[in-house]
Formats: structure tokens, C-alpha cells, sequence
């Protein structure tokens, strides 16, 4: 189970990041060509902001399937939406080609990205969860979570083999198409993969009783108020660290510093390949010590590294670059460790796949959909990366004050009503 999940998010995760890859180093130009290069960079973003727009509406819908009808079918229709949508999105002619169609056919192809991975994340992890044993739960939930660094390692290394093989010319005309070809064939990998698992052994007691949620996402709302509340804000911080350290650097690299795409890349690629290691140290470490305090020590560390980051890629040694970014990135394993379990732990059951699935998704818009764009406009307006800086520090400190507030899940049991769910009676 916990190998299906691990490929099923890695593909979804090569999916998503291809796509912020590419829109820093490419959309602008082809589908944004009459703008000036950083407002024609600020539009491909904005288009990758609509995948982010589109997750918390994914999660709504498949969480709902999923805890009506199960997680196995549902996980096996998110991959094939988003493998899908990646695959034609290799296939849009440039704006030089088709005009206005062009961005609006990208546009289109983002949402339905959006829409899939809405639906995979919570699908992945409460799979690995319930399948696994009390006290390795954390350990069991990080490793949906390793889709992510993998994801990125793949697709920031497909990027950059084509980059380093073909002419600007070439790249920047069909080469970059090939990576979001690529993805027709690791679907079909995936998919055989995720076929062969079995339900959930909680769902398929909830569901023998009878007691399936009828309108999850009401029942979330009524039932489990505190618990969205903490996933979203815990999410926050997270979401904006991680895509200013992996996704705005390639954009500040390029654009400010005027350094080559492959100094940006080599150093997310570095970075991811060690996250691949930590994040599940870190899942292990929160079934002995707790998942607050793993998380809170990864945000605390990740919002002082922040005012380092910059002053480190402005010295322009791609070695020194290289190890800013992979302190970065081992400071949100930290967080993002632990993270699966302790969103999943919220909720109880029978509403588990649509509370986690808002939880998490929501909080992206407010997170990774904005940083990269906002990221851009505080150096454009200051002249200086230390408002970046400064924001991060800003999003962790709602990471933070949430983690403050919220419950110790490691313990609770998976079959018991959730720390902070409101009964029947109030």
C-alpha cells in the first residue's frame, strides 16, 4: 500500500511541479509573448495559481466519493484526470500559433491538474494511514508525502536534461513539450500499480455498519470546526516556504541574479534528493516525540533560515546556492514530515477523506498559489529579497500560532472520535 501511494502522488507531484517548472522558465515566453518578460513571467504564475484555485473544489468533490463510496476507485480517477491534463498540455500550440486560445487552453488544463491532486493527496495518505500500524503512523503517512520531493526531483531533472541537451531555440520550442509527454507513460505505470490495491480495512467497517457520511463536506463543517480550522493555518507557513524555496528561486535566479536556468535547477534537484531521506526521518521521529513539536521546531528553523536564503543565492556560487536551498528544504521536511499524519489524525473516519482533503487544499491557495507571484511583487516593489524574507516569517508564524493551539494526535485512536470534534450534543 504505502509503495502504490508513494508512485501514485510522486506521478501526481511530477504533474503539478512541471507545470510551476515550466512557468518560470518558458509559459511567459510562449504564451505571454507581448508582455514585457517579468509581467509575461507574473501571468504564466498567475495561470499556475489556478491549479491551486482548483485543489480545494477536487478535494470537495472526490472527498466526498471518497467517503461515500471508498478511496481505492477514487485514487484511480484522480491519476488518470491529472495524467491526462498533463499530457495536453504538451500538446497546446504557442500563442504565436492559435492567439488568445493558446493561454486559455492552458489555463483549462491547469484547473483540471488542480481538480485531480485535490483528490489524490488525502486519498494517498488516509490509505497509508489506515492500512498501517497505531504507532507508525507517522512514518506510514510521510511517505505519500515523499511524492512530493520525488515529484519534483523528476520533473526539475527532466527540465533540466532537456535544457543541458537542447539549443534555447530548441527548448524553447518543443523540447519542453517532451516532459509533459512523458507523463502518458508514468500514468500508465501508476495506474497498473494503484489497481492492485486493496480498500481501506476503516472505511470498510464504517461502511458495513451503515454509517457512511451522507453530506460529508456539511458534516465537516458542523462536526470538525477546530480541526479545519488547525489544518489550514498549520498548512499555511509550509506551503509558502516551500514553493519561495523550490519554485520563486528559479525566477530569482534567472531573473535577478541573471544566472543560468541550470544553476537554479541542479540546486532544487540537489535539495529534493535529500528531502527524499528526511521526510520520512522526520515522520518516524513525531511517533516518538509528537507531532507538534517536530513540526514546530521545522517551522521555527525554516522562518529564521529564511533571512539567509537570499544573501546566500546573491553571492551567485552555484555551491553556496546549492547549500542554501538544501537547508531550506531540510527544514520543511521537518514540517512536512509529520504534516500527513497530524492533518489525517483530525478527523475521525467517516468524514476523514473530505476533512483532510479541505484542510490541506485550502490552504494552498492561500500558500503556494500566492508566494511565487507575491514573491516577484515584493522584490519588484522594494528592490530587495528581504520583503521575501519577511513574508515567509509571516506565514510561519500562522504555522506556528496554529500548531500553538492544536491537539497532540500521535495517540489518538483512529476508530475514536477525534480530539476536538463537536458531538451531537454540542
Amino acid at each position: 500500500m504505502i509503495v502504490a501511494s508513494l508512485i501514485g502522488t510522486s506521478l501526481e507531484w511530477y504533474d503539478f511541479f512541471l507545470y510551476g517548472s515550466a512557468a518560470a522558465l518558458v509559459f511567459g515566453k510562449l504564451f505571454f509573448p507581448q508582455f514585457e518578460a517579468l509581467t509575461g513571467t507574473l501571468l504564466a504564475f498567475a495561470t499556475y495559481a489556478v491549479g491551486f484555485v482548483a485543489r480545494p473544489l477536487g478535494g470537495v468533490i472526490f472527498g466526498h466519493f471518497g467517503d461515500r463510496v471508498g478511496r481505492r476507485n477514487v485514487l484511480v480517477v484522480t491519476l488518470l484526470l491529472m495524467g491526462a491534463a498533463t499530457f495536453a498540455i504538451g500538446l497546446v500550440p504557442s500563442y504565436a500559433a492559435i492567439g488568445v486560445a493558446a493561454p486559455i487552453l492552458l489555463v483549462t488544463l491547469r484547473f483540471l491538474q488542480g481538480l485531480g491532486l485535490g483528490g489524490e493527496w488525502g486519498g494517498a495518505v488516509i490509505m497509508s494511514v489506515e492500512h498501517g500500524g497505531a504507532d507508525r503512523r507517522g512514518l506510514n503517512a510521510s511517505w505519500p508525502q515523499v511524492g512530493v520531493p520525488a515529484g519534483n526531483l523528476l520533473a526539475a531533472g527532466v527540465l533540466w536534461v532537456l535544457n543541458a541537451v537542447l539549443p534555447e531555440s530548441a527548448f524553447l520550442s518543443w523540447g519542453w513539450r517532451i516532459a509533459f509527454l512523458l507523463s502518458g507513460a508514468l500514468v500508465a505505470v501508476g495506474l497498473w500499480i494503484r489497481l492492485t490495491v486493496s480498500e481501506s480495512p476503516l472505511f470498510a467497517e464504517v461502511e458495513k455498519s451503515g454509517d457512511t457520511a451522507k453530506i460529508p463536506l456539511v458534516e465537516v463543517l458542523r462536526r470538525h470546526p477546530r480541526g479545519l480550522l488547525v489544518a489550514m493555518a498549520a498548512r499555511i507557513g509550509t506551503d509558502v516556504a516551500f514553493y519561495t524555496f523550490t519554485l520563486y528561486v528559479l525566477t530569482y535566479i534567472t531573473g535577478t541574479l541573471g544566472l543560468p536556468r541550470s544553476a537554479g535547477l541542479a540546486a532544487v534537484l540537489i535539495g529534493s534528493a535529500f528531502q527524499l531521506a528526511l521526510i520520512p526521518a522526520f515522520g518516524a521521529l513525531s511517533d516518538r516525540v509528537g507531532r507538534r513539536p517536530v513540526y514546530a521546531a521545522g517551522a521555527a528553523a525554516a522562518a529564521g533560515w529564511a533571512f539567509a536564503f537570499f544573501p546566500l543565492l546573491d553571492t551567485g556560487n552555484r555551491a553556496v546556492i546549492v547549500l542554501a536551498v538544501v537547508v531550506a528544504l531540510a527544514t520543511h521536511a521537518a514540517m512536512y514530515g509529520p504534516q500527513a499524519a497530524f492533518i489525517v489524525e483530525l478527523f475521525s473516519t467517516r468524514l476523514r477523506y473530505s476533512g483532510a482533503s479541505m484542510g490541506y487544499q485550502i490552504a494552498g491557495i492561500l500558500g503556494g498559489a500566492l508566494a511565487p507571484i507575491v514573491s516577484i511583487k515584493l522584490v519588484q516593489v522594494t528592490g530587495s529579497a528581504f520583503a521575501v524574507s519577511a513574508y515567509v516569517l509571516a506565514a510561519l508564524l500562522v504555522t506556528l500560532i496554529a500548531l500553538w493551539f492544536a491537539p497532540e494526535t500521535s495517540r489518538a485512536g483512529l476508530r475514536d472520535e477525534q480530539p476536538g470534534t463537536v458531538t451531537a450534543s454540542g
